[in-house]
């Protein structure tokens, strides 16, 4: 190391993308399927050695000089403007890259044996080395460019991933789905970094890395766009962004289809890396939304609604996956209320600890899924506790984690939201975010209830999931047990040269106990609901409401009947029908060619081999060019 440089961070990169070299170019022909599943995980562990080795190496700076660069080559030159592949580890990247590599690194040990025998299986951890070198480029990028192209290489693996079984035309669509809903939040992304790159530039600002840009984020304020306050216009739209990456509203609709994809895909994107994109990116950059206090009001709102809404839906659906996708929906609001409080560390702690209990949860139902022989129909399952105890156990440690019991991880990061989010003067956001609480402990609890612990229901003998899938979630359940409690503390030290925690509001412990009361209303009206009641009780009872609840609130029909008829209308009777075959193709095209063909026929009369013709014509000629001349 010298001066802020630090050779390692290149490597923690550079070992997913030999990962994904390796198993994409030779894994199917010379590593088969065990020496891929080996090298894959293997990639991941080298990154998350050497994320370590550089936490140990940051920990030994001084607290206020935290910081480790590593600058490639120098990307774009363009006169004054230029811009670094460079890379970056402070205290919040290394949280980030701690957490990417090490989930990930699990993830890709339970793959080994959730996909063994599919006939993509070295195609499947290629593009799972090659999600993770995009995630990490995304946190530790040092500039907001850099940061895009990572932002834009988990949006491509997520469309691989999604569609892993692109036969199927249901899981296809799926990955375009996702695809395409990104593509839209992230224009709104990239003409943000556009107006801010162009707004610095006029004030004499040509360096775009995170440190010039705090620097000079103050001259933004004296700048105003469309009659609005540049720092609001460039917060909003990079939120706008970040609404379709981490699944806000109204761009969430993509994730709860990208269950489509393996089960361990639905872990590693949807629990501890691409979804909590927007999330790391409005606390990287929360010097620009500081200055921007409306934005922050919107994020705030958003997540508040978005966490809503995705918990009254996940009440009432039935696929498993379903229920944790609309969970992480949530979930993720939870994180966006938090960062629009202004309570950034407690959006990353969040974060962390939903990495923890969420990739538990979607593992557990992938054990679940593969115990069944691909069943994902919570009210066909029944009984598990006793045919697979080792997973009714790990599950039971995600289940309570997410329903807030006190002690466990998702506790004490749920709690510190609601408490700052009360703090910043968001009464009637943190009342939301309780009654939030209440529904995410019932529609857990409801899972847990219906797989396990109900009467057995429409399924065989189900078997036990073999050690290489329930040792990482062995792993992940200890952290769910004990993650929370060892980071409440340090994190908010670690991070505190980016964030200064505010002070515990004198009324903490009331709103402690009016949030854990909220989480065992949940849990006990779950058991009441779900345990002795037939399963169709709750359906019967309010059918209409059911309905709406279980249909999603038709929101995907809306768009349909809103968004993309329209678009299709116009894409086939105006773009295609009127101007590509009317335009183009018959009167450009087709059209110059007839009128071409009909002259030429016409003049081909004219040749006739007849001298006297000929001379007649050529006398004319120069007849009329005398004239024109004289």
């Amino acid at each position: 190391m010298e001066g802020n440089y630090y050779h390692l961070l290149k490597w923690i990169l550079a070992a997913p993308l030999a990962g994904f070299l390796l198993n994409g170019l030779f894994g199917k022909k010379f590593l088969g399927e065990r020496g891929g599943g080996i090298v894959g995980a293997l990639a991941i562990f080298i990154s998350f050695v050497f994320a370590a080795l550089s936490f140990s190496d940051l920990l030994n700076l001084p607290a206020e000089n935290r910081l480790l660069r590593d600058t490639l080559f120098n990307w774009i030159s363009a006169g004054t403007f230029g811009v670094d592949a460079a890379f970056r580890f402070d205290p919040l990247s290394a949280v980030m890259a701690l957490i990417v590599t090490g989930v990930s690194f699990l993830i890709h040990v339970y793959s080994i044996g959730y996909m063994k025998g599919d006939a993509g299986y070295n195609r499947y951890f290629a593009y799972l080395n090659l999600f993770v070198f995009f995630m990490l480029a995304l946190v530790l990028a040092d500039n907001p460019l850099v940061m895009f192209v990572g932002w834009e290489g988990v949006g491509l693996c997520s469309y691989l991933l999604i569609g892993f079984w692109y036969e199927d035309p249901e899981k296809a669509t799926a990955g375009k789905k996702a695809f395409i809903t990104n593509r839209v939040g992230d224009a709104g992304f990239l003409i943000g970094l556009m107006l801010l790159s162009a707004i610095m530039a006029s004030k004499g600002v040509f360096a775009l890395d995170f440190e010039t840009l705090r620097a000079n984020a103050p001259l933004l304020s004296s700048v105003t766009v469309l009659s609005i306050g540049a720092p609001t216009l460039i917060c909003l739209l990079l939120f706008f962004g970040a609404t379709g990456k981490s699944a806000q509203f109204p761009l969430y609709v993509w994730l709860p289809d990208a269950m489509a994809g393996p089960t361990p895909v639905s872990a590693l994107i949807h629990a501890a890396t691409m979804v909590t994109a927007g999330v790391y990116m409005l606390a990287r950059l929360s010097f620009l939304y500081e200055l921007a206090p409306k934005a922050l009001e919107v994020v705030m709102l958003v997540g508040c609604f978005t966490a809503f809404f995705a918990a009254v839906i996940g009440l009432a659906q039935k696929d498993i996956k379903k229920v944790l996708a609309y969970s992480t929906v949530s979930q993720l609001g939870y994180m966006f209320m938090a960062a629009g409080a202004g309570a950034y560390a407690a959006s990353v702690f969040h974060l962390a600890t939903h990495a923890f209990f969420k990739a538990l949860l979607f593992l557990g139902a992938g054990s679940v899924i593969h115990g069944l022989s691909g069943e994902q129909d919570l009210f066909k399952m029944g009984g598990l506790r006793k045919e697979m105890p080792i997973t009714f156990v790990l599950v039971a440690v995600g289940w309570l984690a997410i329903a807030g019991v006190p002690g466990l991880s998702g506790f004490y990061s749920k709690d510190l939201i609601l408490e700052k989010v009360f703090e910043h003067g968001g009464k009637f956001v943190w009342a939301v975010g309780v009654i939030t609480a209440a529904l995410t402990a019932f529609y857990t609890t409801r899972l847990f209830v219906l797989a396990f612990l109900r009467g057995k229901r429409g399924h065989g003998h189900a078997h036990e999931s073999p050690l290489s899938m329930t040792l990482p979630m062995a792993a992940l359940a200890l952290l769910a047990l004990a993650g929370g409690f060892l980071l409440k503390d340090r994190l908010f030290v670690f991070l505190d040269p980016a964030f200064i925690p505010a002070a515990h509001t004198p009324e903490a412990a009331r709103l402690m106990l009016i949030s854990v009361g909220a989480g065992l209303t949940g849990i006990i009206a779950a058991f009441l609901l779900t345990l002795p009641a037939p399963a169709a009780a709750l359906k019967a009872a309010l059918p209409r409401a059911h309905s709406l609840v279980f249909h999603k609130f038709y929101v995907d029909e809306l768009y349909g009947l809103l968004i993309l008829k329209p678009l299709r209308y116009t894409a086939d009777k105006v773009l295609f029908a009127l101007v590509d075959a009317g335009l183009i193709d018959g009167l450009l095209v087709n059209g110059t060619a007839k009128v071409s063909y009909s002259a030429g026929k016409a003049l081909a009369k004219a040749q006739n081999g007849r001298l006297d013709v000929y001379a007649l014509v050529f006398a004319l000629g120069v007849a009329a060019m005398l004239y024109w001349i004289i």
